[in-house]
């Protein structure tokens, strides 16, 4: 068994349970890529067993703290089971759930999501990767699926200096799927969706938002980043009468035409435009438009917070100018993926820009990721997904 030995004073993390050890925290030792190693204390005290990545800054990756517990199949049996049953325990209304959350189910770089009868997996770090097939055999015989899609195609593979990968790891057929969500059929691909295929951290999101486009009774919505068309649908089910989708990929657009459809909504009543998003506020605003209600999600504009002062400027232009493009009273709901900009941030981005655009406006409600996507108390950075739920005055 191969070691890795800490500098004096950098074994605080690994004893507080943070799973990531970085390359400047080691004195000593090395392995090959995904290869098990024992993390020591300077002194030679066990702290944990975890997976070697000579490629990345983050040097290991910790899969269990217990000097007694066996990384082997088993272990990957048991952390799986734990995973799939949590998500049980929640009761989640869709069969479009995450089964697997990287760091928060004690699995680093193993995300996977259930849709209908096909899981959608990613091998985002080298020990994932090494595990693969042990991993992909146990999911099925969890779940009973018999379809598993990869989807390791995340430039986040770069860094652990893995190749992408995508297709079909176990089973074949058909990578369209149409899941239920809040009594909606949406339908996505597996293939060549965003992500494994969809975002399933904007489930209760969208709910939320439908809910509050009746509440206030926002007839026209502005939807940007629609990719295809989850909030778009949640603002007709909310009694919406117009519905923009912004978005620049035509293919995504023309899902989101598919899926109001396929939820009996009228899409003569709705416009998709196959534009960039900043232009489209500004040229929106120089045609006197307004609108009820408006959300912004933006992909990923800051993925460290070396990225943060960027994206800081990014993420302000274009909530000012949703905020300028809102009806008096209307309802703005924006967010943030960006691991680099926290909550706090995030909030004094939005701040920023409701001055810079001379509006006011209370906060109904902060946003999350679902319940299927948690946070654990050890590793407060799995909460990337940040929001805003605003009332304009």
């Amino acid at each position: 068994m191969k070691s890795i030995r800490l500098r004096d004073g950098k074994e605080r993390s690994l004893q507080r349970r943070h799973p990531w050890v970085f390359e400047g925290s080691i004195a000593r030792g090395s392995a090959d890529a995904g290869e098990l190693v024992r993390v020591e204390a300077h002194d030679g005290r066990f702290l944990a067993w975890g997976a070697y990545s000579p490629s990345s800054m983050i040097r290991v990756r910790a899969w269990s703290f217990v000097e007694t517990e066996r990384i082997d199949a088993a272990f990957f049996q048991v952390r799986l089971q734990r995973a799939v049953r949590l998500r049980s325990r929640l009761a989640i209304a869709s069969d479009g759930q995450r089964l697997v959350h990287g760091e928060a189910d004690g699995l680093p770089g193993l995300i996977v999501d259930r849709y209908g009868d096909v899981l959608s997996a990613q091998f985002l770090s080298a020990g994932a990767e090494r595990w693969r097939e042990t991993i992909a055999d146990a999911l099925l015989q969890i779940t009973g699926l018999q379809r598993l899609y990869e989807r390791s195609d995340a430039s986040v593979r770069a860094l652990e200096g893995l190749a992408e990968r995508t297709g079909w790891l176990r089973g074949e057929g058909p990578t369209d799927v149409t899941i239920q969500e809040h009594g909606w059929a949406l339908g996505l691909d597996v293939a060549l969706g965003h992500k494994t295929g969809y975002y399933l951290d904007q489930r209760d999101n969208r709910k939320r938002f439908a809910d509050l486009v009746r509440q206030f009774g926002c007839q026209s919505v502005l939807n940007c980043y629609s990719y295809t068309g989850g909030f778009s649908v949640a603002a007709l089910a909310g009694g919406a009468t117009e519905v923009v989708s912004v978005d620049s990929s035509a293919p995504a657009l023309a899902q989101a035409r598919d899926n109001l459809r396929r939820n009996g909504f009228d899409d003569s009543r709705c416009g998709f435009v196959d534009a960039d998003v900043n232009a489209t506020l500004r040229e929106l605003i120089a045609a006197g438009r307004s609108f009820d209600a408006i959300v912004l999600d933006p992909p990923k504009f800051a993925p460290t917070a070396a990225h943060a002062e960027r994206a800081a400027r990014a993420y302000k232009d274009i909530n000012r100018l949703a905020l300028r493009l809102l009806a008096p009273g209307g309802l703005l709901l924006t967010f943030s993926c960006s691991g680099g900009v926290n909550a706090d941030l995030f909030h004094k981005i939005v701040a920023g820009a409701g001055i810079d655009a001379g509006v006011n406006a209370a906060i109904l409600q902060r946003l999350e990721g679902a319940r299927d996507h948690p946070t654990t108390i050890e590793f407060p950075e799995g909460e990337y997904l940040k929001g805003l739920a605003l009332l304009k005055q």
